[in-house]
C-alpha cells in the first residue's frame, strides 16, 4: 500500500512540475509581429527590380509574407493601392530587419519605385 501511495505521489509531483514548466515557457514566448506596408507604385520598372530584392531581404531576416498585393476591399475609408503583410517572430526581429544593412541598401531603389507607409503591429500571445 505504501508503495502505491509513493508512486501516486511521485506521479502527481511530476505532473505538477511539468505543468509549471510548460506555463513558464508560455509566459516567456514573445508574440509575433506583423509589418503592414501600404504601397503606391510610382515607377513600375523600378518596382519590378525592387520587389524580388525586398522579398529576399525579408526572408533572410526571418520574415514570411502573409499577404502581398492581391485584392483589397475597403471597409472604412479609402484603401491603399497595394498592401503587404509580413510576419516576424517578434517586434525586435521586425525592427532588426528594417535597420539591417541589406534593407538600407534597398532604400534608394524603394524610394525610386514606391511611396510607402509601414508599421509594426504586435500580435496576441496564445
Amino acid at each position: 500500500m505504501k508503495t502505491y501511495f509513493g508512486i501516486a505521489l511521485t506521479l502527481l509531483a511530476g505532473i505538477g512540475i511539468g505543468a509549471a514548466t510548460v506555463q513558464g515557457l508560455h509566459a516567456q514566448a514573445k508574440p509575433s509581429a506583423y509589418v503592414i506596408t501600404e504601397v503606391e507604385i510610382i515607377n513600375p520598372e523600378a518596382f519590378k527590380e525592387f520587389a524580388p530584392k525586398v522579398a529576399e531581404v525579408n526572408r533572410a531576416a526571418g520574415g514570411k509574407y502573409l499577404a502581398r498585393g492581391g485584392e483589397i476591399v475597403a471597409l472604412d475609408g479609402q484603401p491603399p493601392k497595394r498592401v503587404t503583410l509580413t510576419v516576424f517572430e517578434s517586434v525586435e526581429k521586425a525592427q532588426a530587419a528594417r535597420t539591417s544593412a541589406a534593407w538600407k541598401e534597398l532604400t534608394p531603389l524603394r524610394e525610386k519605385a514606391t511611396k510607402t507607409r509601414s508599421y509594426i503591429v504586435e500580435g496576441l500571445t496564445n
